[in-house]
């Protein structure tokens, strides 16, 4: 088998049958093997889609694993070569598999490869990122990216050649099985975000490269999986933070991230406060925002409960 493909959903139903039928279009030609991880959806997900697609391997779990656990899950009966984690708001071009798959067989020094990531109407999402650092955790990436372009590449960044980056961003991350196996899959620590990060570092740290891959263009819808619970996705986006950090740096920059990410909730908290109440409550971004920091700061007095954030 040359790729197995593996998909999580949660209540994504329509999303996920437009990623199953892109790669299906994509992998002509490529004995290829679609995985779906059904992370405990409550709608049509599990009576759809092999109804639809009788040849994908569906496996379901009555409650949400989270991506890591659930993507080894999979991987763990894929027979593939290569192993394509595909989010399930993206859709990969035609020629996508294809272009990668060629790019991984002509560099067997490379362990990972990710896509060009674009909206529907074809602009630039950020495809690549930084390893997490106090700079990027604590001042603003906008600027980080305007000041230093060639340090913190944004969307704007478009290279024109295949490229070797820190980590890629995980809608389309295709990885040799050989690697998979040897660093055991996805750490499962990390229910939600920086899972793909951890895991790009650790093939680096193993002497692989982890390369962008331009010409490979894949249409992602960035988020739409997680719009409706944003508070506890927010929860949860700190939570692995806080989990990467804790695995891969020292006490003091634990302790500086720590400082500084609580200083910069309180300032936040305080201003949507402040704008919240001069406007007196009308203006739905700030009574939105004072939501959401509320939260964050009710979650980290409570102690940081793991009870709290995406449904498990």
């Amino acid at each position: 088998m040359d790729i197995s493909i593996i998909i999580v959903t949660r209540n994504t139903c329509d999303l996920t049958r437009n990623a199953v039928t892109s790669v299906m279009e994509s992998s002509t030609g490529i004995s290829a093997e679609v995985w779906i991880v059904d992370n405990g959806s409550t709608d049509e997900t599990a009576k759809v889609l092999p109804r639809e697609f009788p040849g994908i391997r569906l496996l379901r779990s009555e409650r949400n694993l989270g991506f890591s656990k659930a993507v080894n899950l999979a991987a763990r009966q894929a027979t593939g070569q290569f192993l394509l984690l595909l989010n399930s708001d993206a859709r990969p071009a035609p020629d996508a598999l294809h272009s990668a798959l060629s790019w991984m067989r002509q560099n067997p020094d490379c362990g990972v490869s990710g896509a060009r990531l674009l909206h529907n109407d074809g602009s630039s999402q950020n495809s690549i990122a930084n390893f997490p650092s106090l700079a990027t955790e604590l001042l603003n990436k906008s600027l980080l990216r305007h000041l230093w372009p060639n340090r913190f590449p944004g969307k704007e960044f478009q290279p024109e050649k295949p490229l070797d980056v820190d980590t890629v961003i995980g809608a389309f991350m295709l990885i040799r099985k050989s690697i998979w196996d040897r660093l055991g899959g996805l750490d499962e620590r990390f229910f939600f975000f920086f899972e793909e990060t951890d895991f790009c570092l650790q093939v680096r740290n193993q002497g692989f490269r982890v390369t962008h891959l331009p010409e490979v263009r894949v249409w992602h819808g960035q988020g739409q999986t997680a719009k409706q619970v944003s508070i506890g996705v927010r929860i949860e986006h700190w939570r692995s933070r806080y989990a990467y950090f804790a695995k891969n740096s020292g006490r003091l920059v634990r302790l500086l991230l720590l400082g500084g990410l609580l200083v910069r909730l309180t300032i936040d908290l305080a201003a949507a406060l402040a704008l919240t109440l001069a406007t007196g409550g009308t203006n739905l971004r700030w009574r939105t925002r004072l939501k959401l920091c509320s939260a964050l700061a009710g979650w980290h007095l409570r102690g940081c409960p793991r009870t709290t954030g995406l449904p498990r």
